[in-house]
């Protein structure tokens, strides 16, 4: 450190000494009172394709649970018919569950995490396999269960659910994370 008196085996910055002049190549001296750049929200502009994207997945999935089979919709259909395979849709459905709670898992414990850069490195990267592997099985559970309704319409039925999942999700904040890195050290 530059600046410094030998005090007690260690050196102590003197901010305030006649004899101190940081030309600016000192980063420590000055980096607890910048504000963080990763604390400061940048707004994204989203570009007119992406959002007829996301309009048509989330008309098209509310088309397919609305009108259903078109006798009823798919929400009485999954409760009530009885050509559904029963046993596949509920392990698809703890597919899908233990995937919510793994995503919630991994968000929660990387905002506990202090540095930015590692953030996603140690959590998300190892759950990757584990997540991708559970959401394929609970699709093919899922398109087994309902083929007997909607035959080969059934694989583009879930795409298009999934598809639409995936562009309200990130909008649905259960609760904001923010670190708190807007306080002052005092040396």
């Amino acid at each position: 450190m530059s600046g410094g008196s030998p005090v007690g085996g260690g050196y102590m910055r003197q901010r305030h000494s006649q004899g101190y002049a940081s030309g600016g190549d000192d980063l420590e001296d000055d980096a607890c009172s910048r504000p963080q750049l990763f604390s400061q929200t940048n707004p994204r502009f989203w570009s007119w394709v992406e959002i007829v994207e996301n309009v048509l997945w989330i008309t098209s999935a509310i088309f397919i649970v609305y009108f259903g089979d078109r006798h009823s919709n798919m929400i009485y259909l999954l409760c009530h018919d009885e050509r559904i395979r029963r046993l596949p849709l509920y392990l698809g459905t703890v597919g899908v569950g233990l995937n919510m709670i793994i995503f919630f898992y991994t968000s929660i414990f990387a905002w506990s995490v202090r540095r930015f850069d590692e953030k996603w490195e140690l959590s998300s990267i190892s759950a990757l396999p584990l997540v991708t592997l559970l959401g394929l099985i609970s699709f093919c559970l899922f398109a087994f269960a309902l083929w007997p309704i909607w035959s080969f319409l059934t694989l583009p039925l879930l795409f298009t659910l999934f598809m639409a999942c995936m562009v309200i999700f990130p909008h649905i904040m259960i609760v904001t994370f923010r670190q708190q890195n807007d306080t002052y050290r005092i040396d």
